[in-house]
């Protein structure tokens, strides 16, 4: 099948247009910047400082010709400031509370930056007096999971067990008033916006040492020679490596831009249904690849709801946008694993190493 994801398609859209990005210090933030600077983007970051020590931002950030600003996606007048005054051609908004298990703990904050921060945004962008198009990043997890194996379409109804997932479930609420209200495909002559909402599934890749995330878990128990403890190893997700949903991201923006009154509606991003894994599944390859390791399942009947069957149906993307996952999920954690195995002094290059072989495939 043709992909359209190649470094000579998409630098002709990103080569010297300015991109905003919101959440760029975090983990899918700073890929997507690296990318973006890969492809000749003029690039502004938004977000707050980065939660950890010697997450992939730090490692990049000195790298490349970034303007970071460290502010609060819920600090309306900053963000709006921001906005307007860079005068954007793309914006995409990562800007999050991303975890699950944290958002039991604040579940007020999860749902103001979450779905406040979104709102913040997208009247920021009312404000532009110039041609924009907007990719809103949520998540897999927006849909009424109803536990079976089944792959969840676009269409499907929105929903959220947990505070994380009904905030973005909300967020998309937030997309689709705001494209109806403001942004209408009808009077876009007159209002030059395009809005899109991306739903990815679970993302893993190099530079992420978030708390309650598997990959990190995995990595921080390797290096430390423990053994890894896993909770609810039969779970089911869509993993992925960063780099798939990132440039579906770039890509779905293209066409957007190009096209708003075809492609400003929602996609999913995931992998192909064969690469559908559970924990326990990625937990033993990864152990395979850094070449050795144990884990042991530590999971407890009393902790909180986690989802434990969960998959996308990413046909639209490929029809529709013509993408498709280059990595099979082996690939995808082979390639994860690798890059925690490099020396901390070449991370950096090792980053863009991988992001050409992938825009190469």
């Amino acid at each position: 099948m043709e992909n359209s994801v190649d470094k000579e398609f998409l630098s002709s859209f990103y080569a010297g247009k300015k991109v905003f990005i919101t959440g760029h210090t975090g983990f899918k933030g700073a890929w997507l910047m690296a990318v973006l600077s890969e492809l000749g983007a003029e690039v502004k970051g938004y977000a707050l400082e980065p939660e950890y020590e010697n997450g992939l931002f730090e490692i990049l950030i000195n790298k490349i010709p970034v303007k970071s600003i460290i502010a609060d996606i819920r600090d309306k007048e900053k963000l709006s400031k921001e906005i307007t005054s860079f005068e954007p051609d793309f914006i995409f908004h990562l800007a999050a509370q991303p975890l699950v298990r944290r958002s039991y703990e604040l579940p007020a904050e999860t749902f103001e930056v979450n779905v406040a921060g979104t709102a913040n945004l997208l009247e920021a962008v009312t404000h532009l007096n110039k041609k924009c198009t907007v990719i809103v990043v949520t998540t897999d997890k927006v849909y009424q999971n109803k536990e079976q194996h089944i792959l969840y379409k676009e269409e499907d109804i929105l929903g959220g067990y947990d505070p994380y997932s009904a905030s973005k479930a909300c967020a998309e609420l937030v997309v689709s008033s705001f494209r109806d209200s403001f942004f209408n495909t009808d009077n876009f002559i007159k209002h030059q916006k395009a809005v899109g909402s991306a739903r990815a599934g679970n993302v893993i890749g190099g530079g992420d040492w978030s708390r309650d995330r598997l990959i990190p878990d995995i990595i921080r128990s390797l290096t430390a020679s423990k053994t890894i403890e896993v909770r609810n190893p039969k779970s089911v997700r869509p993993w992925q490596h960063v780099l798939e949903p990132l440039t579906g991201y770039l890509l779905f923006a293209a066409m957007l831009d190009n096209n708003p009154a075809n492609f400003s509606k929602a996609y999913n991003f995931g992998p192909l249904p064969v690469d559908h894994l559970t924990v326990e599944n990625l937990v033993k390859l990864a152990i395979e690849f850094w070449q050795k390791g144990s884990w042991k399942d530590v999971s407890n009947p009393n902790d909180v709801h986690e989802a434990t069957l969960l998959k996308l149906d990413i046909s639209k993307a490929m029809k529709e946008l013509k993408w498709h996952p280059k990595l099979h999920s082996s690939r995808a954690i082979e390639w994860t694993i690798n890059w925690y195995k490099q020396p901390v002094d070449e991370l950096a290059d090792y980053t863009f190493r991988q992001i050409r072989e992938y825009l190469s495939l």
